[in-house]
């Protein structure tokens, strides 16, 4: 937990203790104000405001999820202004990343929820089980219990990847744990969705630099998404679109036109109907997103997106029947793979089969 003295600090303060010169902090700043659909007449504010803004306190809560959140931030690369911008908050609370444990957590917890009620932002990752409280409990909590007391003093929730947004992996069919989102059980507060599995790492520490620049949250789609990073579809962004529109699409992963940086929406690619800024702010510090590595979207801020079909279409069809396996004629190397492991598994053990190999060519003929 933050020092007094550490909290008194204001934003201005840490940037500079970490040598970022004027310059990189207006650059940062406007680039802030671009992404986020600011008129460049803001900037100046954006500086002034996030200059003298003092460390806000934050509690983390992460319920049923991966870590993969946590992980996407603070893997964001080199030191960066957006990383300091993140390190500039008072992170009173995170299961993942706090050094105290046990009691003394839990302490830490409650001490600040009380020194800041109605004022802390409170950030949670991954969906709260409700057919059964033992499904996922902190310090003898259940996950419910506990988020339904740290809202009713947190001033905003904000609600980071899909778990939380929307019930992410755990509420897919069957849905064992009965899983919901933040959304479900919170209604009197305002809640801000970053959905994405995990979600870029900028558009989170885009809302905390609205937050603290403006001390409200930004415009919001009916989604509760922040409409400056989910404002247009993939698709709209998508350095590939023109070929979509050519009408010139990769039929398998490996054909020429894949090659050649087709569209890949006979692949399987929900660009069109997933809205994120992937295409434009991209990952690793800028360096690629999944479309231009060569793999489609898979539409993971979109809501039911585990339950949305089959993530790929299908590269083969059944041919012939050998014993109780089915032969497929693969259309591309994954679904000769499947065929393959399937057979051999299938013929071994068998005294006539065991010193014969499958091979593609076989499954092609």
């Amino acid at each position: 937990m933050a020092s007094h003295s550490d909290k008194e600090k204001t934003l201005g303060d840490v940037l500079r203790s970490h040598g970022v010169s004027r310059r990189s902090f207006m650059k940062y700043c406007a680039t802030t104000a671009s992404m986020m659909a600011m008129s460049p007449a803001m900037i100046p504010m954006i500086a002034e405001a996030l200059e003298n803004a003092k460390k806000p306190s934050v509690i983390w809560l992460s319920f049923q999820e991966c870590t993969g959140c946590t992980e996407s931030l603070t893997r964001a690369g080199a030191s960066t202004v957006e990383n300091l911008i993140f390190d500039s908050i008072s992170l009173d609370y995170h299961h993942t990343l706090q050094a105290a444990s046990g009691h003394r957590a839990e302490e830490a917890k409650e001490e600040a929820m009380h020194e800041n009620h109605g004022k802390y932002l409170l950030v949670v990752d991954g969906s709260i089980p409700m057919d059964n409280p033992g499904y996922s409990t902190i310090a003898g909590i259940s996950n419910y219990d506990m988020l339904m007391e740290a809202a009713e003093g947190a001033a905003a929730i904000i609600a980071v990847g899909t778990c939380a947004t929307y019930g992410g992996l755990p509420k897919a069919s069957p849905n064992p744990t009965g899983a919901v989102s933040v959304s479900d059980l919170i209604k009197d507060k305002p809640i801000i969705n970053v959905p994405g599995c995990p979600p870029i790492p900028v558009v989170i520490t885009g809302v905390l630099t609205h937050f603290l620049t403006f001390g409200a949250l930004p415009e919001l789609d009916d989604l509760g998404r922040p409409k400056a990073f989910y404002g247009q579809s993939i698709h709209d962004r998508c350095y590939r679109r023109p070929f979509y529109d050519k009408g010139l699409f990769a039929e398998t992963f490996d054909d020429e036109g894949a090659k050649a940086g087709w569209c890949l929406y006979k692949l399987g690619c929900r660009g069109p109907t997933t809205y994120n800024a992937c295409a434009t702010t991209k990952w690793n510090n800028g360096t690629s997103f999944p479309i231009e590595s060569g793999h489609p979207c898979l539409g993971c801020s979109e809501p039911e997106f585990w339950d949305g079909g089959g993530f790929y279409k299908a590269l083969s069809i059944p041919t012939a029947d050998v014993g109780e396996t089915v032969l497929y004629t693969a259309a591309g190397a994954a679904a000769a793979g499947v065929a393959l492991g399937a057979l051999n598994r299938a013929t071994k053990g068998s005294a006539n089969k065991a010193h014969e190999k499958v091979t593609l060519e076989d499954l092609e003929k």
